[in-house]
């Protein structure tokens, strides 16, 4: 955060965190966007933690572009629960 940058990008970072581990990272990843007003790239598997602090999702399913809207749009997009939870 030294160079002031305009993009923080992570790749799972809440990869092998305990549930109260990756509370503390919402909490970072959340803190240091709004301290530092850095837009966040968050690449992540852990659903709770994306839709607990994201403004905008984009789901890639086997690497094409599945859906892309707010947290509440990504919850209940039909394409979304058919490719992750199936019907």
């Amino acid at each position: 955060m030294v160079t002031r940058p305009e993009l923080l990008m992570l790749d799972e970072p809440a990869a092998g965190l305990n549930p109260k581990e990756t509370d503390e990272l919402d909490h970072l990843i959340v803190e240091l966007r709004n301290q530092h007003k850095v837009s966040v790239l968050l690449i992540e598997h852990d659903m709770k933690l994306v839709m607990g602090i994201s403004d905008r999702i984009y789901v890639v399913n086997q690497g094409t572009p599945l859906a892309q809207g707010t947290p509440a749009e990504i919850r209940n997009n039909p394409d979304v629960i058919r490719a992750y939870l199936g019907e």
